[in-house]
């Protein structure tokens, strides 16, 4: 299984592809976005539940302008799969084409150690960490439309922004005497 990389293939013109580690509410949400957006052939949406993405689709698949993790923060298993997906990715995504998506931040049986290591983790690769209602509609809507504007810039259709000064803008910080241990 080879790297997904970033600059491998020509862009296709006025479209932009964002890849989404496979969870129901994105797939809903983005459906509901496109119906009452206005630039509805301006991106498409790949899924996948971790990476490496097969090989038998390579040629034919189109570049990836921004990789989407989105976390259930009530799931190990989710925020473990997002994790080693990483190793598969150049590291030349780690420059703005990048993005955490947590969910179910408000939930009772999140542990602060599970959100206190996606920040570290967000801080360490320099990718903004969004966090999602997706409990309502309302909610559920205004977090598609923020990723949909990271994904405009990182595919390049506003002018004059590069990904890499929105990613210097909104990526993950965390305070310096918090360790920030290495996640191989």
């Amino acid at each position: 299984m080879s790297l997904l990389k970033p600059f491998s293939k020509l862009p296709d013109l006025n479209t932009a592809n964002i890849l989404v580690s496979l969870f129901f509410f994105f797939f809903y949400v983005c459906s509901a976005v496109k119906q009452d957006c206005e630039d509805v052939n301006l991106f498409n949406l790949r899924l996948a539940k971790s990476l490496p993405l097969p090989m038998e689709n390579d040629e034919s698949r189109p570049r990836i302008d921004l990789v989407v993790f989105i976390i259930n923060l009530t799931s190990d298993k989710s925020f473990e799969s997002a994790k080693a997906s990483l190793k598969y990715l150049d590291p030349g995504y780690f420059l703005g084409k990048v993005c955490f998506v947590a969910t179910n931040a408000r939930h009772a049986s999140v542990r602060t150690g599970c959100l206190d290591a996606l920040r570290q983790l967000a801080a360490l690769l320099h990718c903004p960490l969004l966090f999602a209602e997706d409990q309502s509609p309302e909610g559920a809507t205004s977090s598609a439309r923020r990723l949909l504007t990271i994904l405009k810039v990182a595919s390049g259709l506003v002018p004059n922004t590069t990904a890499l000064y929105l990613s210097s803008l909104t990526r993950c910080t965390m305070p310096p005497d918090i360790d920030q241990p290495s996640f191989d």
